[in-house]
Order: C-alpha cells, then sequence, then structure tokens
C-alpha cells in the first residue's frame, strides 16, 4: 500500500539509533529536561480536576523553551528524547500524536512511548487517514480501497494502540477531512457506513470522530454516535461552528468522555497560522471565546463525572503549552468561582 508522506515526519516517533544504550558517547546535555516551573503552575495543577487532561499536538517544538524545555534543543532531539520532559509537566496530561495520521505505527513503538510517562498519563492517537480520506489515493497517495475498513482498522490502528499503550491509550481519533457533503442524502448515506463501520470494530476502547462537514451536525448524527458508543470529536477550526454550537448536536455529558480538539485560529489557513506563529513561544492571537467554551465543555464532563481530554495546536493562538495553562486557569475560575474572585482581590 502507498501511503501519505509527511515531509516533517521523518522516522515516526524519533530514531532509536540515536538513544543512549545504541550511542553511549552522547551529551546528557542534549536531553531536554523540564524547565523551571513557577508555584502558579503547580498550584493550578493541584487545582484541576484528575478527569481533565489537557495537552498539546505532539511535543517537539524548540520554541517551547522555558514554557516545557529547560534548554536549546532541535527538534530531531525532542521527537526522540522530549516525551519524558513533556509528560511531567503538571498540567500536560495527554498528548496527541498526530504522525499516525501518516501512516500506523506498530506496537513497538508504542510500548516506547509508554515507557516514557507516568502512570497517570493519556495518550490520543489519529487513526491512519487511509480510513478516512475516500479521495486519498488520487490527492495523496494513499489506499483509498481502505476507506472506512473495519480489518484493517483493527489490524493496523487499534490493536497495536492498544496493546502498546496499555491503560495509558486514551481515544483513538478519527478525523474526517472536508468531504464535500452538500445534500441530506449524502449526508445520511455517509452516517449510515460510519455507523456500520465503527459498530464493526471492537468495544472498550474509546473512539472519537472529528468531522469539517456542518451538514453532519443533525439529529441522526447523534443518534449514529449513542448507538454504537463513539464520540463525538469537539473542534475548533474554521469548518466548523464554535464547540458550543456543536454541544447542540452532540450533548457532552451524554458520551463516554469529553474530547476536544482546538486546531486553527479562525481566519488562517494551515500554512498562514505556520508562519505567523513561529517559533511558537507566545500567545500571538489569544482566542478567549474558544478557551471560554472548551472551558464550560470540560466542566459539563466533570459534573457529569466523565473524563476530557482536550488537545490544543500551536495554531490555536500560537503556542500551545500557553494556551494550555490558559484553558486550565479558566477551567479552576469555572468549578471554583468564590476562590478565584478571593484571590484576585488578595
Amino acid at each position: 500500500m502507498v501511503q501519505r508522506h509527511d515531509p516533517n515526519q521523518g522516522l515516526l516517533f524519533g530514531d532509536d539509533s540515536g538513544s543512549e544504550e545504541h550511542s553511549p558517547a552522547r551529551r546528557p546535555s542534549r536531553v531536554p529536561l523540564l524547565a523551571p516551573l513557577d508555584d502558579g503552575i503547580a498550584a493550578l495543577a493541584a487545582a484541576l480536576p484528575k478527569t481533565i487532561a489537557l495537552g498539546t499536538s505532539s511535543w517537539s517544538f524548540p520554541g517551547w523553551r522555558g514554557a516545557v524545555w529547560d534548554r536549546e534543543v532541535t527538534e530531531s532531539t525532542l521527537a526522540r528524547e522530549g516525551l519524558r520532559a513533556y509528560s511531567a509537566h503538571p498540567l500536560l496530561r495527554t498528548v496527541g500524536i498526530d504522525k499516525t495520521y501518516y501512516r500506523p505505527a506498530p506496537r513497538e513503538e508504542f510500548e516506547r512511548l509508554r515507557a516514557q510517562v507516568p502512570r497517570s498519563f493519556r495518550f490520543l492517537v489519529k487513526a491512519h487517514e487511509a480510513l478516512t480520506r475516500r479521495d486519498a489515493e488520487g490527492s495523496s497517495g494513499s489506499d483509498c480501497s481502505l476507506w472506512l475498513d473495519a480489518k484493517y482498522a483493527i489490524e493496523q490502528v487499534i490493536e497495536p494502540v492498544i496493546a502498546g499503550l496499555g491503560d495509558a491509550a486514551g481515544p483513538i481519533v478519527l478525523q474526517f477531512s472536508p468531504m464535500g457533503l452538500r445534500s441530506e442524502a449524502r449526508a445520511e448515506g455517509f452516517i449510515r457506513d460510519l455507523g456500520a463501520f465503527l459498530g464493526a470494530l471492537p468495544q472498550g476502547p474509546l473512539y472519537g470522530v472529528e468531522v469539517r462537514d456542518r451538514i453532519l451536525l443533525r439529529p441522526s448524527w447523534s443518534a449514529m454516535l449513542a448507538d454504537t458508543g463513539c464520540m463525538h470529536c469537539y473542534s475548533v477550526h474554521p469548518s466548523q461552528p464554535p464547540p458550543l454550537e456543536q454541544a447542540k448536536c452532540v450533548e457532552p455529558g451524554s458520551q463516554r468522555a469529553f474530547v476536544g480538539r482546538w486546531m486553527l485560529h479562525s481566519g488562517l489557513s494551515y500554512h498562514g497560522a505556520v508562519e505567523r506563529y513561529e517559533p511558537f513561544d507566545r500567545i500571538v492571537d489569544p482566542d478567549p471565546g474558544s478557551r471560554m467554551e472548551f472551558a464550560r465543555l470540560c466542566v459539563l464532563a466533570c459534573e457529569a463525572q466523565k473524563h476530557a481530554f482536550v488537545i490544543i495546536n500551536n495554531k490555536a493562538e500560537g503556542s500551545a503549552p500557553r494556551s494550555v495553562r490558559l484553558l486550565a486557569q479558566t477551567i479552576v475560575s469555572l468549578l471554583n468561582p468564590q476562590q478565584t474572585s478571593r484571590s484576585h482581590h488578595e
């Protein structure tokens, strides 16, 4: 099968040949450690419910020095060595594994990641695009014959994730790019096909579905997810209405968990956001509206005694770890309004 090439990918999670056991002469100073944290982060993490896991899309960004890393380090070194430091940050309780969208990873790669993080840490894994891009063969080199192929999903995506990550496995997210659905008939046809696919998957794992066609936000969408036990992935993306509008279609408390992805600032393209925000070391375009919407949905999940997972991309506001901190502050302020009010007056 020919698969889409990600020019920034290299090996999926770094090159094992560069690890200490293969290269004993490597200088320890190359290994990033967690940057010193101020007292406010520790207090904020203690106030944030354990059931709420916030994190970022991947972790290999040198521009996070000071916010996450204690030193200047290359992207390739971070891909290979950065996860330990990332997962030691008390607010970074999950991370999105995005590169599995371009090719699936074997169990051994997930095992290596699992060995680097605390027991409470969780991974959100994107499913291979061959399952979710019907036009993939013509546009990206993928094999479109694997569209909604449950056998392939089980063998190449789900089983390696669950076997490799074990209890560190969070949601497996199927991201569907815009499909150009214009008619109700086509929308309903896709919902039926997706429901049959999801119904054929093993029960137990958390499955999230992220779509970019607004016409799918309809009663049959919510009903299909309820029937299959799968979750709507609430996203901030120019192609979708705001998360609270999505919640009018799929009620968050009715799902097994809340899954959100804060992806791209309104009015920007992917490449435009990269050019505007690199090296991702500061908040450039604050988006308090999206932040408040995700905070409210996390609070609803908490009140319903459900877990919440929110992944934030650098292209949301400019620097994902800094967005995580602001979101955590907003969640805590909603959960403890009186305490927050007192702290502001002290």
